[in-house]
């Protein structure tokens, strides 16, 4: 039902200026974000991330909140008057409505208790909303391949992706920590950690990317070179347009192991937790920065660091591309084990799995791997 309805009220993907979808669509977009943190301010408990509420501002929030609606309510407007078929206005203000009927930004907070089971709603909404605003205009200002559009095909499926991995952060960490305390603390040694600590903020830094990255490049080469854990990973690599979106693409028990093998040599070795804060920041920015739809020329660093070009033919569907570039960070690690991609091409021609046999859907890339093959 709700599938239907999405491709009825968004059902356009042409977004010219002054045709009235791109004030339709932000209108919408603007709305529902708005009507989603109304419903955390009401159940903060249960569906906003304990981590996240100590770094935010309720007060900015509601501001925030307001300027929102005040904006969706004037896009929805003007898609009333510059676009003959008003649903996506209609949708904008229908969420609008919603959201001041239960109290809009007046909604009162009151204590509750910290310890419960949660969803991360509150990091789905500020995420969604701080990438669509960097890595769209990024995109749109140095493209890759200036035609895709921004609205690309299987864009639903992979904002869906994007909704559930936020939304499971509380059972990811839940997961992620039980196994690297319980597996992992035998393995913890004080005068190791007592190294890493008296190493400067900026050695501390480089440390934790490289034992990071050189766990991700052998659990990520492990997924190619493994066909049993190939079919969870091809969900990945299913994706056939690059852009900040795709990278959310993933299955979510790929997202369970990845984490809490990559968590495991950053608790052994015991870096700060301020470290481990600003680590996790690189990780997501790096993440949809080298998935995005962008061409920057990065000159030697290309040699040192993951980019966009780099990562991009880890993701081609060309012959010499296939299990190659693993590496999340540092590309020195791909050229040190042989396996980065050479003599190519300065972009791939193409994307996606070789066949083409992935399902469309988040659904039914969940379901794909515990199938039978053929």
């Amino acid at each position: 039902m709700i599938k239907v309805l999405s491709r009825k009220i968004f059902r356009t993907n042409h977004l010219q200026i002054g045709e009235g979808n791109i004030s339709g669509y932000v209108a919408c977009f603007l709305a529902i974000l708005s009507c989603l943190g109304v419903l955390a301010f009401h159940f903060p408990e249960y569906l906003t991330t304990p981590e996240l509420r100590k770094s935010y501002s309720v007060d900015f929030l509601r501001q925030l909140m307001f300027a929102a609606l005040l904006l969706s309510g004037s896009l929805g407007l003007l898609n009333f008057v510059r676009n003959t078929n008003k649903r996506l206005g209609a949708t904008a203000w229908f969420f609008i409505l919603l959201a001041i009927m239960f109290g809009g930004p007046n909604v009162e907070v009151k204590e509750f208790a910290s310890d419960t089971p949660y969803i991360g709603l509150d990091w789905f909404i500020l995420d969604l909303l701080g990438s669509t605003l960097i890595f769209i205009v990024i995109e749109k200002l140095l493209p890759h391949r200036k035609d895709q559009k921004i609205l690309r095909s299987e864009w639903r499926g992979d904002l869906n992706h994007f909704f559930v991995n936020h939304l499971i952060i509380g059972f990811v960490l839940l997961v992620t920590n039980h196994f690297v305390h319980y597996g992992f603390g035998w393995a913890v040694s004080s005068t190791v950690q007592g190294y890493i600590e008296q190493t400067s903020f900026l050695v501390q830094l480089f440390l934790i990317i490289l034992v990071a990255d050189l766990m991700q490049y052998w659990v990520h080469r492990a997924y190619h070179e493994i066909p049993l854990l190939w079919r969870f990973h091809g969900v990945h690599h299913s994706a056939k347009e690059m852009d900040w979106l795709a990278g959310s693409r993933q299955h979510i028990l790929e997202i369970l192991v990845t984490r809490s093998l990559v968590l495991t040599p950053i608790f052994v070795l015991g870096f700060s937790q301020q470290i481990i804060s600003l680590y996790v920041i690189i990780v997501g920015l790096q993440a949809v920065f080298n998935h995005a739809n962008v061409r920057v020329k990065f000159g030697w660093l290309k040699y040192f660091m993951v980019t966009p070009q780099f990562h991009h033919w880890h993701h081609a569907s060309d012959k010499a591309a296939i299990d190659r570039n693993y590496a999340a960070h540092f590309s020195f690690l791909d050229y040190a084990f042989g396996t980065a991609v050479k003599g190519q091409k300065e972009w791939p021609q193409a994307y996606g799995v070789v066949g083409d046999y992935m399902p469309v859907g988040m659904l039914k890339q969940q379901v794909y791997p515990f199938k039978r093959t053929k």
